[in-house]
């Protein structure tokens, strides 16, 4: 429920995208059963088999025996029976099962605040698209929407809960995300506006349905239902709505598959779940979540998060929940920066608390992970949450005051101390009027600026990440690649950590490609980057994961003559002192600097970092960027 990977109580590996890892989704999503093995060559090749496949199937098989021998796991877990191969797993080793007990308890709980926890318990152990990381088309069609509509089945009905039980804010949190991405699901739309509504947020209730209507019209060429036209209705009159329309108690129960049912060739196609929560929702969701956990076993088909769950599951228990915060889940292959990090758990954690950390640098150097990774370690001290706002909108513009101060109201669903990250931040005046004061909470602030405003009205702690060293940016591609494969080429990878410049960004566009390319030799594609380095550092599928893209929008914020300063700078010839070779002003160095495009400055001489040079001298004979509106 999230990316496919393997994990125990110490480590986690997330599988990468092949004919093993889309097998054993197939055996996992079907866990307990017999799956024939001409529907595992549909799902494994997508088209039609090649005349080797079954071999090759075996190949898959014994492939993932060695994986899970890796990692404690019994040799049989995968077994050969006539006709084809079955897993047989229990709740405490595939989050799957997992789910699907805790939803069947929810269901046959005594009252309705036991049914929401366990409720709680089980969406908790959704982290993201399923099968983010397998590429089998076949399971994507016909096996994805059936488990996302378990998720939302059971994310419904918690909301009706929730609803009817008064906690009106916490429904906003929960159902927010899910109304605006799935438009013909009325029951969310019905939800939040009854929500919007009971919390004295009239207006916005009524946008909803505008907004639902619209895509409705739009996209199915259809009316909103009798449903939710009625509750549009009784909000125009003032009604009071009294307990939740639609919240009468009903069981959970979600169907599932028996061992022993046949596997059919393929279902309907459907829609692919497109579902994947943005880091504010995301890290804003439900309030102290019970911690969903598991015994020492190695877990599978969880999210890349799942080591974060190790002791004994607890059975949901009457009363209250416990006052628990709810955990931030690890960046991916985060690696390097302890120092900063251990700064920033002892600013946040320490007697008394910090309450504003600023984490400025250059684009691509890896600001928002260092927040999130920060946050994951200190979460426990912080029982009210914590929550994400994007201060910027795809095109690097800031977002309007009002519209983030309403994303932060929503993302206030906790007791106790909460912790905030505005992230991108433009300049000091579009973060002081969204800062935590000290007796809520602590808030960290990523930017490209060094914002010095802050630090003289608000006394900010300052961490000014540069690049990674040579020894993190190889831990990085360690656990981007795999150790295998790094120390087939030891010399290999170092040359492309330096080629990179020693940026994270660079490092993970160059990783991926090598990822998604088992047969390219590190070696071979550090010389084919090289040859034309920042355009190449990036990914043909996601265009906004681009060195090229990502220098270019910071560069759009600058104003023209800073701009054509900077450019000018970094391409020409010179040695790493900025000021030594070009007779550029004081003031002029002295904003860039601010503006995270060169580093050090007075006494030590300033410096421009060298894929920053690259891509000037790329730049150098590209038309002129245009004009960035103002802030």
């Amino acid at each position: 429920m999230g990316p496919l990977c393997i994990a125990d109580n110490e480590h986690s590996v997330v599988l990468q995208p092949s004919r093993p890892s889309s097998l054993l989704a197939t055996l996992l999503i079907h866990s307990g059963t017999v799956v024939s093995v001409d529907y595992l060559l549909h799902t494994v090749w997508d088209t039609e088999p090649p005349t080797t496949a079954r071999a090759a199937l075996q190949s898959c098989v014994l492939r993932l025996r060695r994986l899970f021998a890796k990692y404690g796991i019994a040799y049989d877990t995968i077994e050969s029976v006539p006709g084809g191969y079955r897993m047989r797993l229990e709740a405490s080793t595939l989050d799957l099962i997992h789910f699907r007990e805790l939803v069947a308890l929810a269901g046959s709980a005594a009252d309705a605040e036991a049914e929401a926890r366990a409720l709680r318990q089980a969406l908790s152990l959704w982290q993201g698209p399923v099968l983010a990381n397998v590429s089998s088309q076949v399971l994507h069609r016909d096996e994805v929407p059936r488990l996302t509509e378990e998720r939302l089945r059971a994310l419904e009905r918690l909301c009706d809960i929730e609803l009817a039980q008064g906690r009106c804010g916490q429904v906003l949190t929960e159902v927010w995300d899910a109304a605006r991405r799935h438009p013909e699901r009325e029951r969310f739309s019905e939800q939040l506006m009854e929500a919007l509504y009971r919390t004295g947020r009239q207006t916005e209730a009524l946008l909803v349905f505008d907004t639902v209507m619209e895509r409705l019209r739009e996209d199915f060429g259809i009316d909103p239902g009798a449903p939710l036209q009625r509750l549009r209705l009784s909000i125009l009159r003032g009604e009071d709505l009294g307990r939740a329309v639609g919240a009468a108690r009903t069981t959970a129960a979600l169907p599932t598959s028996p061992p022993g049912t046949p596997i059919p060739a393929a279902l309907p196609p459907a829609p692919a779940d497109t579902s994947a929560q943005a880091p504010a929702q995301a890290l804003a969701a439900a309030p102290n979540p019970p911690q969903v956990q598991h015994p020492s076993s190695a877990v599978l088909f969880g999210s890349a998060y799942s080591s974060a769950r190790s002791s004994e599951a607890a059975p949901v228990a009457e009363g209250p929940p416990p006052a628990e915060s709810a955990a931030v889940p690890p960046v991916p292959c985060f690696a390097g920066r302890e120092t900063q990090l251990d700064s920033l758990e002892e600013t946040l954690t320490g007697t008394p608390h910090g309450s504003l950390i600023v984490v400025s640098g250059a684009p691509g150097i890896g600001k928002t992970a260092l927040a999130l990774q920060a946050a994951h370690r200190v979460h426990q001290t912080f029982p009210g949450g914590c929550s994400v706002v994007t201060m910027t909108d795809e095109d690097g513009s800031p977002r309007d005051s009002g519209e983030l101060e309403r994303e932060l109201a929503l993302g206030r669903t906790g007791d106790g101390r909460r912790l905030l990250i505005l992230d991108d931040a433009v300049n000091a005046e579009q973060v002081r009027r969204l800062l935590l004061p000290p007796s809520q909470g602590a808030t960290i602030v990523t930017s490209r600026r060094r914002l010095s405003g802050l630090a003289a009205s608000h006394g900010s702690e300052v961490q000014r990440l540069d690049v990674l060293s040579e020894a993190e940016a190889e831990e990085l591609l360690i656990k981007l690649l795999g150790p295998t494969r790094v120390t087939r080429e030891p010399g290999a990878a170092r040359s492309l950590a330096r080629v990179c410049g020693y940026f994270p960004l660079s490092l993970r566009i160059a990783a991926a490609r090598l990822t998604t390319r088992p047969r390219l030799m590190i070696g071979d594609c550090t010389k084919w980057l090289s040859a034309d380095l920042v355009p190449r550092l990036h990914l043909t599928d996601e265009p906004h994961v681009s060195v090229l893209h990502v220098f270019r929008s910071a560069l759009q914020r600058l104003d023209p003559e800073l701009r054509n300063a900077f450019i000018d700078l970094a391409a020409a010839p010179r040695s790493t002192s900025a000021g030594s070779v070009l007779s550029a002003p004081e003031e002029v160095l002295d904003q860039l600097d601010e503006a995270g495009f060169i580093e050090e400055g007075p006494p030590e001489p300033y410096r421009i970092h060298s894929l920053f040079q690259v891509y000037a001298r790329h730049s150098a004979s590209v038309p002129a960027l245009p004009a960035m509106p103002p802030a």
